[in-house]
This record gives structure tokens, sequence and C-alpha cells, in this order.
């Protein structure tokens, strides 16, 4: 059997070379080799999306430019207004928020203080009401000198 083969380098879309190997006389199915363009073998794989952006030159005088530009400008703008917008929001929230801390502190120092006197005059009445009580077990009884006599 004698082999000969011959190679037809092409490229495709996507800047990759692909090798065609024609085989003579032999019945082995070929495949082909894929080998990149450039000469260092390697790199980042380009997104089908940025691929013709890199080899197409834009007019900046034609009306398309100007069109995309202007519309841009308006989404940056348009995008520039809402962060601000936003910013502002939260400001304002905060500033709210800031407010409303001050007025539960001052109301938590006011029912402190609440609580403060309301224990002082329960615990005050409680020691006048065990003053003025004599315990249950320590009742005086008195005798009556009539009913002794009888």
């Amino acid at each position: 059997m004698s082999k000969t083969s011959q190679q037809n380098p092409t490229t495709d879309a996507s800047g990759v070379s692909v090798i065609h190997t024609q085989a003579h006389s032999s019945g082995l199915q070929q495949v082909p080799q894929l080998v990149p363009v450039s000469p260092g073998g390697g790199g980042k794989a380009v997104p089908p999306s940025k691929q013709g952006k890199k080899s197409s030159f834009v007019d900046r005088n034609s009306d398309e430019y100007r069109q995309r530009r202007e519309r841009n400008n308006m989404a940056v703008k348009k995008s520039r207004l809402k962060s601000k917008q936003k910013a502002q929001d939260t400001l304002q929230r905060v500033n709210q928020l800031k407010e409303e801390n001050e007025r539960l502190e001052a109301k938590i120092k006011l029912l402190t203080k609440e609580l403060s006197v309301l224990k002082d005059l329960f615990l005050e009445h409680a020691h006048n009401f065990a003053d003025n009580v004599q315990p249950v077990g320590t009742e005086t009884t008195t005798t009556n000198p009539e009913s002794s006599g009888q």
C-alpha cells in the first residue's frame, strides 16, 4: 500500500486554520486538524459577538455612527440620573432612620426614668405596708376578766 497525502490549509470564519489531508490508496478515514492562526499557538478565544467588530471600521462622520453615539449618550445620561436618584433616596432614608433612632432613644430614657420612679414608689409602699402589718403568727389575745370567773 503506497501512501500519498496532500495538505490543503484553509481558514474558517473564526480565524482558525483547518488543514485538510487527502490520502490516496488508503482505506483510512482522515480527520481534519485544527491549527491556530497565531504563531503563538494559544490565547483566549474571542466570542462571536466581538469577532466582527475588530475588523470593521466605523466612519465617525456617518449617520449610523452619530445615531449610535446619541443613543449611547442618552443611555449614559439616564443611567447616571438613575444612580444619582438612588443615592439621594438612600441618603434621605438614612436621615429618616437617624431621626427615628433619636426619637426612640429619647423614649427609652423617658421610660427608664418612669420605671425608676415607679420602682421607688413600689418599694416605699411595700416597706410602709410591712411596718404597719403585724405578722400572722404573733396575734395578741386579750382575756376578758368576766368570762374567766364563771
